[in-house]
């Protein structure tokens, strides 16, 4: 059977063309309740498996997204390559509002988070130099480039804690590193879906400049909704072309990532932490649903 391909976005994703829902899914895991019900359905004949990152009715501050929850309930589902859609601010005068771009670096700027499966008695260190699953960004940034969407290709997506907006001072500050965008939510996502053998990209809206520039509005709420709105159906769009260039059952691009990772011997887990991250330690381990 094809492996789901998964996308962790807004519940606006889900109203596709091409996509059949066949279900809806609400998972435990060990690690709490994800976002929300995961949606099961086929695009195009493609399995697939969407999550509401902040919940239908965005219940959920950047701060409390159930990360953990939400990434391991996609490798429940079999999930081994994950699309990303998420809002951003430019920090760059060429990177407009409603262009998209597709990073391939994070900075971590997040104090408030837990980015590891690997605590409480499992220490690992996973290699996370380059974040990004290179082939899924490369399909993101053609399926942009063939469906007429303006895309960049590459930059460096600094994650603030959030939920506040960046000060002024802050988002200078960000430019004078050489950052391109600024959001709060996917490398913490990312930092799990590499421990998970989940191959991640991120399909980036741009939505404002932030509050850096000087002869455009600073970000607010209503700004970021209104310009989201906007870029919903070409994020859709460039999604169905991406899924639909994804090879039927492409391995994870860090499948085998967490298995020289493991800094404690075997013989030292705890029984119960074992049950836990079996999921995790096993490639093999069958999907649900």
């Amino acid at each position: 059977m094809e492996k789901r391909i998964g996308v962790i976005g807004g519940s606006g994703l889900y109203e596709m063309d091409g996509l059949t829902v066949l279900d809806e899914m609400r998972l435990e895991t060990p690690f709490g309740d994800p976002s929300d019900a995961f949606v099961i359905g086929e695009l195009d004949d493609r399995p697939v498996a969407f999550l509401s990152r902040h919940g239908r009715g965005h219940t959920f501050s950047p701060s409390n997204v159930p990360y953990r929850a939400n990434v391991y309930g996609f490798r429940l589902l079999g999930v081994r390559n994950l699309f990303s859609v998420s809002a951003v601010g430019s920090l760059r005068e060429a990177i407009a509002p409603l262009q998209f771009v597709v990073p391939d670096q994070f900075v971590d700027r997040t104090h408030n988070r837990m980015t590891t499966f690997f605590d409480e008695g499992v220490v690992a260190h996973v290699g996370f130099a380059d974040p990004i699953c290179a082939r899924l960004a490369d399909l993101l940034a053609t399926a942009a480039e063939t469906v007429g969407v303006e895309v960049h290709r590459g930059g460096t997506y600094v994650c603030i804690e959030g939920p506040q907006f960046s000060t002024r001072a802050e988002s200078n500050l960000y430019r004078s590193w050489g950052m391109d965008v600024v959001g709060m939510t996917n490398l913490t996502e990312a930092k799990l879906a590499r421990e998970a053998g989940i191959g991640y990209a991120t399909l980036a809206m741009v939505c404002d400049y932030d509050c850096w520039h000087e002869e455009h509005a600073d970000v607010t709420a209503e700004l970021a909704i209104a310009n989201l709105g906007k870029s919903v159906d070409n994020a859709q769009r460039v999604l169905r072309e991406a899924i639909n260039n994804l090879p039927a059952d492409a391995p994870s691009s860090c499948e085998a990532a967490i298995a020289s990772a493991i800094m404690t011997s075997p013989d030292n887990f705890p029984p119960a932490l074992r049950r836990r991250l079996a999921l995790l330690l096993e490639p093999d381990n069958g999907a649900q649903g």
